[in-house]
């Protein structure tokens, strides 16, 4: 498809692509850069393992909260969801397998990597959201379909987001364990809106599973 995020640049760092045997996908947040994130995959970075970061027009994924209707965050949203099967593709063709691939997003990010997943379901090398759930302003459960193969998943959150709701946590994480995804919850008290160390110790034992 060609849509507002088509077209925006690809940042990679770590492992050259030719060289790596696996691969993080890397999905900001709103208002930040896929500079930023892949700021934040320094802290998991390991030899063997590239990082690639797909880039939303004017930094921004779609325009309204995530618990909007659908059709309010559109074009943006399928064209996030593009974006975000571009690099996996492009990890792909550098010979990659989906089974070490990470897909990891922050806040809209983790929002956009939950709906990617959900809605491509194979066995991937794991996806990480970090303070964000499915999209929309309810979520039908037996719309998602599939077998993710006992995909590791890993939902963080605070209880007291101001934008993700802990219900929405919730629910997220019954839609990938109908999808047979080996799902992880945490839920942090007070924590608000951020990244804290539990769940970047937690992506590194990951990606240590998928650089051996």
């Amino acid at each position: 498809m060609s849509g507002p995020h088509q077209g925006q640049q690809l940042v990679t760092a770590g492992t050259a692509l030719s060289e790596a045997n696996a691969a993080a996908v890397l999905v900001h947040g709103r208002g930040a850069t896929a500079r930023s994130i892949i700021q934040m995959g320094a802290e998991f970075q390991q030899d063997g393992l590239a990082l690639l970061a797909p880039q939303a027009a004017r930094n921004t994924w779609y325009p309204n909260s995530f618990l909007s209707p659908v059709d309010r965050n559109e074009p943006g949203r399928t064209s996030g969801l593009q974006a975000i099967d571009d690099a996996v593709a492009t990890a792909g063709e550098a010979g990659i397998p989906t089974a070490h691939m990470l897909v990891l997003g922050f806040s809209q990010g983790a929002c956009l990597a939950s709906e990617f997943v959900a809605r491509n379901p194979q066995r991937y090398g794991g996806l990480v959201a970090l303070s964000g759930g499915l999209i929309g302003e309810s979520i039908d459960e037996s719309e998602y379909e599939g077998d993710l193969e006992e995909t590791p998943v890993f939902l963080g959150c605070s209880n007291v987001d101001p934008h993700i709701p802990e219900e929405r946590v919730h629910v997220t994480a019954s839609v990938f364990e109908q999808l047979n995804g080996d799902v992880e919850e945490r839920i942090y008290e007070g924590m608000g809106h951020g990244v804290n160390e539990d769940e970047l110790a937690y992506v590194s034992s990951l990606v240590d599973t998928l650089v051996d």
